[in-house]
């Protein structure tokens, strides 16, 4: 039993940790997408 709730308790960890890793990467393309769109901007302009 002890060692069902240890496995358990380490993939909730994982997953948590995979979760942010995941909205970490989004922000950055979000970024990354803001940026060329202002670029893309003021070469237009």
């Amino acid at each position: 039993m002890k060692t069902a709730f240890a496995a358990l308790a380490f993939l909730l960890a994982a997953s948590a940790a995979a979760c942010n890793t995941v909205e970490g990467v989004g922000e950055d393309v979000t970024a990354a997408g803001t940026a060329i769109d202002k670029t893309a901007n003021d070469a237009k302009n």
